[in-house]
């Protein structure tokens, strides 16, 4: 295993000298970010795994507030879909 190996993919590795190399290492790195920023489902994945995991967390400590966040938020939901049904019925 190399230095640049342990480098993230979207960073140019330092100590090239030949033009042409660091070049095409600056294009690498920047089709990198662009893939990493561009991949969108991937991030709404990664995201969601740490919103569970920190619900998760969340609701080993703290039983009874994780049951009120539920019913809160189950309430709230019940709300909007109550208004919009009204809002369409009318």
């Amino acid at each position: 295993m190399t230095s640049s190996d342990s480098l993230p993919r979207t960073v140019v590795p330092a100590g090239i000298t030949d033009p042409v190399e660091s070049a095409r290492a600056e294009l690498k790195a920047a089709l990198a970010a662009i893939e990493i920023k561009g991949n969108v489902p991937r991030r709404l994945e990664k995201a969601s795994q740490r919103g569970i995991a920190r619900a998760r967390t969340f609701a080993d400590r703290n039983p009874a507030g994780a049951v009120a966040a539920v019913v809160g938020v189950a309430a709230v939901t019940g709300g909007l879909v109550w208004a919009i049904a009204r809002a369409i019925a009318r």
